[in-house]
Formats: structure tokens, C-alpha cells, sequence
């Protein structure tokens, strides 16, 4: 009876095995394509033990070969374990403690999904366009005293926020004219309606091709639709789900406001098949 049951206990892991791999081997080639990772050519020939080779480059791999899901050498049914725990916010301690694994090697994965997520959201080129917020709030820091833009120690943060879409977030060096403007520039479309609050580093929008609405927080903090209660609400919403880091070095932070970004804007998506599909990506090749 033990030998039965171990047998289907057997059967039932391979099931789980291969379908996991399957799983992801259709998001890594669309209809079943395969091609190299380095030259995406499609004539290749295979060799021993599932491997590849290139007949352009001659170069030899692997299925994952090249994509963000080769990093930490972690099988098809961990990677999806590791996914639908970090769509569920789950802390990595805990995510070692429910699949038995090292906290070193969850950590280095949940890092990798970061850097996934990143690569994407940077390499989006889309227009942000209609009625648009533009904010800029301060993360972190311990030290006691000034709050907001007299604040020391603390990370300074960029938004932009299109009502009813997107928002878009930035880790920026200063809260120059120079510096906003420019990431606005880049990424909101001109004629677009602006509002912002009286910080003196948008009154140039007006000359960069924007109408542009302020409102006044010393006196109220909207008039009709002169808002910017929609960024401030993400501000809100950000540091919260940040507050459960216990904190996080200057260093990794814009992973994970990146992430917050990713969230905020597939809120109502499947975020799983999403963060599937990042880390079945290629990894760029950044300068």
C-alpha cells in the first residue's frame, strides 16, 4: 500500500514538473518558436541533455537561457511558487518558511522579479496625455525635524499621475526646475492640462507647450477640478505598504517604488500572468 501511494505521490510531482515547465516555456516562445537568445536566429540544431546550439553564432543554451528566469537555478514550479506569493505581498521570511527554501536564495529571486518589473516599466515608451498630476514626495530617513521639501535624509520622489490611468514614478537627484520639467517633458504629451501645487519648479510649464492649473495648499487643497489628490492618495498608499520593510538602503529603494508603480497600474489585471511574462523576458543589456 506504502509503495502505491509513493508511486502516485511520484506521478503527481512529474505531472506538476512538467506542466509548470510547460507553463512557462510557452510564455518564454510564442507558438512553440524557439530561437537564440543572442542573435534570435531560428536555425538551430539540438544537442544532448535538451540543449541548443546556434547555427549563426554557435552559440549553446538552454530553454531560459538568457532570460530573467535562469537567475538563482531555481526549478519552473519554484519560480511559480515564488510569483503567486510575491502577487499576495508576502514578507520573504515567510515566503522561505512556506516553500523550504534558504532566505538568501527568496530574497535574491524576489529581487530578480524587481529587476524584471523595472526593465519593463523603463522600457515603456508610452505617452501620458488629458489631465495630468504632477507631485514630488520624500521617502525615508530617520533624523527628527523638518517634514516635506526641508526634510534631510530622505530620498526625494517624482510623479506623474494621468486621472482615470497611469502613474509614473521617478527616484530624482533634486526637485530642480531643471529636473522636473525635464522628466515631464520626456513623458507627458504637450497640451496636456497640468495641475500641481505652488512649488516654484512648475512655473515654467506654461512655456513647455501645457496649460497649467495650481492650487494652493495654504488655503485649501482643491478648487473644482484644481486637485492633486489623486498622486497624494499614491504617496499615501506607497509608504504604507512600504512601512512593512522595516527599511529599505537608498540603494534598492527605486526597485521598490517601481514595483508600488507596477502594482498601482495593474490593480485590476491578473498581476501573476504579468510578472510571469517579465521574467520570461530577455535580459536587457544595460550601459
Amino acid at each position: 500500500l506504502y509503495q502505491i501511494e509513493g508511486y502516485f505521490s511520484k506521478c503527481a510531482k512529474n505531472i506538476i514538473r512538467y506542466r509548470a515547465r510547460k507553463y512557462l516555456l510557452e510564455k518564454c516562445f510564442k507558438n512553440h518558436q524557439r530561437f537564440c537568445p543572442r542573435c534570435r536566429s531560428r536555425k538551430l540544431y539540438k544537442l544532448k541533455e535538451g540543449r541548443y546550439r546556434c547555427s549563426g553564432c554557435h552559440y549553446s543554451f538552454h530553454d531560459f537561457s538568457g532570460r530573467w528566469i535562469n537567475h538563482g537555478r531555481l526549478s519552473p514550479v519554484q519560480w511559480l511558487s515564488l510569483i503567486k506569493l510575491f502577487e499576495l505581498e508576502i514578507s520573504v521570511r515567510k515566503m522561505a518558511m512556506q516553500l523550504n527554501m534558504s532566505y538568501r536564495a527568496v530574497y535574491r529571486a524576489v529581487m530578480t522579479i524587481r529587476l524584471a518589473l523595472l526593465s519593463r516599466t523603463e522600457d515603456v515608451r508610452s505617452w501620458m496625455f488629458g489631465e495630468i498630476e504632477l507631485d514630488e514626495s520624500y521617502f525615508g530617513g530617520r533624523r527628527k525635524g523638518n517634514r516635506g521639501r526641508g526634510a534631510a535624509g530622505k530620498v526625494p520622489v517624482f510623479g506623474i499621475l494621468e486621472r482615470e490611468g497611469r502613474v509614473h514614478v521617478n527616484v530624482v537627484s533634486d526637485v530642480s526646475a531643471e529636473t522636473l520639467l525635464g522628466l515631464t517633458v520626456k513623458k507627458v504629451r504637450r497640451g496636456s492640462i497640468i495641475y500641481t501645487d505652488k512649488f516654484r519648479s512648475y512655473d515654467s510649464l506654461m512655456f513647455c507647450g501645457y496649460r497649467h492649473l495650481k492650487v494652493d495648499h495654504g488655503k485649501y487643497f482643491s478648487s473644482g477640478k484644481v486637485y492633486i489628490n489623486g498622486l497624494e492618495g499614491f504617496w499615501s498608499w506607497a509608504k504604507e505598504r512600504l512601512m512593512k520593510h522595516h527599511g529599505i538602503s537608498k540603494k534598492y529603494f527605486p526597485l521598490y517604488i517601481k514595483e508600488l508603480e507596477f502594482r498601482y497600474n495593474n490593480r485590476n489585471a491578473d498581476l501573476f500572468d504579468h510578472i510571469a511574462n517579465y521574467l520570461c523576458d530577455l535580459v536587457p543589456k544595460w550601459d
